[in-house]
Formats: structure tokens, C-alpha cells, sequence
């Protein structure tokens, strides 16, 4: 089993980037896959969630509105688009996959797997 993620990098606060996480190993549509973001010092937490089983997606309030999660099943990835970035954004970000059914973004406690994460500065 395998999520790597890609697409971080720098961006000045106001700006977009889209991250990536292609999964492999594992049958896709059986799996609600999750963005976390850690910063330093800071615990993880989970920011978003799409569910493949019924399409429904969740989000964090610091992230609603302004990031989406979205994914390709032909592709097998997941992705999440971030639009209009802040200084408080900047974390290490990672993709997760989960067989529990949710009705938020996924608990870190809920994870089966973890991707190893890609890092987002939002420079000021």
C-alpha cells in the first residue's frame, strides 16, 4: 500500500497551489481518503475528506471555503486544490486512507495508512 504526495513547495500568501496523492495498493473506491497538515509544534490534523463510496467531501473551518478535495478514480489520486493561502497554512501536509465509514474529516486515530507527507510554505 502506497500514497505518495506531490505538489508542495513556496507560494505567497493570496495565492493557490494543488497537491497530489496518488494511491496504489489497495481498491480506491473502498477507502475515504484524507489531507492532514502538521506544523511545527503543532498536531496533526485532518482538513479534508472524500468519501468514494457516496462522493461526500468534509473540511475543516479553517480550510472551508478556501481548499477543495477532489479526486480522479482513473488516476487513482486524490487531490486538493488551495486557493487564497495564509501564513498559518504553512505545515507539512499528507495524505491518509481510511476503511472507516466517517461523517467528518477523518480522525487521525481512524488512518490504515499514511502517505509521508509533502511540505507547503505560505510566505508572508
Amino acid at each position: 500500500v502506497q500514497l505518495v504526495e506531490s505538489g508542495g513547495g513556496l507560494v505567497q500568501t493570496g495565492g493557490s497551489l494543488r497537491l497530489s496523492c496518488v494511491v496504489s495498493g489497495f481498491t480506491f473506491e473502498d477507502y475515504a481518503i484524507g489531507w492532514f497538515r502538521q506544523a511545527p509544534g503543532e498536531e496533526r490534523e485532518g482538513i479534508a475528506t472524500i468519501k468514494h463510496n457516496d462522493g461526500s467531501t468534509y473540511y475543516a473551518d479553517s480550510v472551508k471555503g478556501r481548499f477543495t478535495i477532489s479526486s480522479d478514480k482513473t488516476k487513482h489520486t486524490v487531490y486538493l486544490q488551495m486557493n487564497r493561502v495564509k501564513p498559518e497554512d504553512t505545515a507539512v501536509y499528507y495524505c491518509a486512507a481510511t476503511t472507516i465509514r466517517v461523517h467528518s474529516t477523518i480522525p487521525v486515530d481512524f488512518v490504515d495508512y499514511w502517505g509521508k507527507g509533502t511540505l507547503v510554505t505560505v510566505s508572508s
